[in-house]
């Protein structure tokens, strides 16, 4: 739902979260001979390659940078024509589904929240880490540590092409969280020292490492104006994806790079019993029909329905049962002279995991807009005040699918033929 590169450039601003937690002081590298923090870089090194257990092919490259052209170079990123359309299509999508205010801008405010206490960040496309001139004393070494695990990582996968993963956004969003997961964690474990269990030399043990993480980003104006769904999904690679490596490390394999066996799914990402097991909990391939006037064709994923149901009922519980049992999900956005309309069909495990999520979508409706469904027999329709919503419920190749249909008021809702949706079980 959010690039990969933006929410790789984000990494700059938790690097307060990792200062936060005080595993270990870092000093500014004196300037030597190739540079100011050549001192730096060349004392991380080595400590970097010991955790990840792999070395640097070539040298990694450092160039100082001022601060506006930083923040030019991160602003031409965002008005490129391609990310300009994702960021349109999110935006519609945020306010059909009631997560953002329908007066906000979203590329304005990426641009905003993206360039907010610019620390410095590692370009993929480039091969440069680039530091920020006169960036916080307290932070920059840190954030060079951190950028330079990604350089360490682009030398052994390409990560500008995990960057640009297509039609998949959960599945991106998944690699991500591995990309950054891996920076956060082995950051955490060589300032810690580089030995034993991190979480276990805090109080309050992993927990307090996740918890921290979100707290410090709340003393970032921008980023804690936010609406709830951009907050989580930008943390999420951290957080979660931090948490994935941890739990990979644990099952003795320190030295291999996840990014070799990335996770294909949120799904995989968050359980165990997804991604640590053979054969893995693969989601099922969905494909709608072709549909006129679509402007975008993508998914969700776990992570995304959850983050929905969460956003309207403030029930954590509610859901995690509500996402649970996903096994695939493919939505269009189509864009009709009267505006625009979704069409979102999710695939379930169990008919029970597609009743709790219709469940789930009937509590939305209430926190929303205060109304209940109309229900003739397995579909469901939701009158508001601009929008005509319906739900329906079908067995497609054994599975349970679920159609949720949203359309301008007066519009048609017969968007799909779920007689001619086709799910693969993998």
């Amino acid at each position: 739902m959010i690039t990969s590169a933006m929410r790789h450039r984000f990494a700059s601003l938790l690097i307060g979260g990792l200062s936060a937690l005080s595993l270990a002081a870092c000093r500014r590298g004196e300037a030597a001979g190739d540079g100011p923090y050549a001192d730096k870089v060349a004392a991380d090194v080595p400590k970097i390659e010991a955790a990840l257990g792999v070395k640097f092919k070539t040298p990694p490259k450092l160039e100082i940078r001022s601060r506006d052209e930083v923040r030019k170079f991160l602003v031409a990123k965002l008005e490129e024509p391609g990310v300009q359309k994702q960021l349109a299509n999110q935006e519609a999508i945020y306010k059909m589904l009631g997560l953002v205010r329908d007066t906000m801008r979203l590329a304005d405010f990426y641009v905003k929240v993206l360039t907010e206490q610019i620390m410095g960040f590692y370009d993929p496309k480039t091969k440069v880490l680039y530091v920020v001139n006169g960036a916080p004393e307290e932070y920059v070494g840190i954030t060079i540590m951190h950028e330079l695990i990604h350089a360490l990582q682009d030398q052994y996968a390409n990560l500008d092409s995990l960057e640009h993963i297509e039609g998949d956004d959960d599945r991106q969003l998944a690699a991500q969280a591995v990309v950054e997961g891996q920076a956060t964690y082995d950051q955490m474990y060589i300032m810690a020292g580089g030995g034993g269990n991190i979480a276990a030399q805090l109080p309050g043990g992993w927990e307090s490492i996740r918890q921290t993480i979100r707290d410090a980003q709340k003393t970032q104006p921008v980023f804690a104006s936010a609406p709830m769904v951009i907050q989580e999904t930008l943390l999420f690679p951290y957080i979660n994806g931090s948490d994935f490596v941890r739990r990979f490390n644990a099952r003795g394999k320190i030295g291999e790079l996840p990014l070799s066996d990335l996770p294909a799914s949120s799904e995989q990402l968050m359980h165990d019993s997804a991604y640590f097991v053979q054969p893995r909990d693969v989601p099922s391939e969905v494909t709608l029909p072709k549909i006129p006037g679509t402007v975008d064709v993508n998914d969700f994923g776990e992570f995304g329905t959850r983050l929905l149901v969460f956003a309207h009922t403030h029930d954590q519980d509610a859901s995690i049962r509500a996402s649970n049992g996903w096994d695939g999900d493919r939505y269009a956005l189509v864009k009709t002279p009267a505006g625009y309309s979704l069409a979102w069909v999710t695939v379930w495990d169990h008919p029970g995991d597609a009743a709790e999520f219709v469940s789930a979508m009937d509590q939305v409706m209430r926190e929303r807009f205060n109304v209940r469904p109309r229900v003739t027999g397995e579909r469901r329709h939701f009158d508001t005040p601009a929008r005509t919503i319906e739900m329906d419920v079908r067995e497609i190749a054994g599975r349970p699918v679920v159609l949720y249909v949203d359309v301008p008021n007066g519009s048609p809702t017969d968007l799909v033929d779920l007689g001619k949706v086709k799910v693969v079980p993998r």
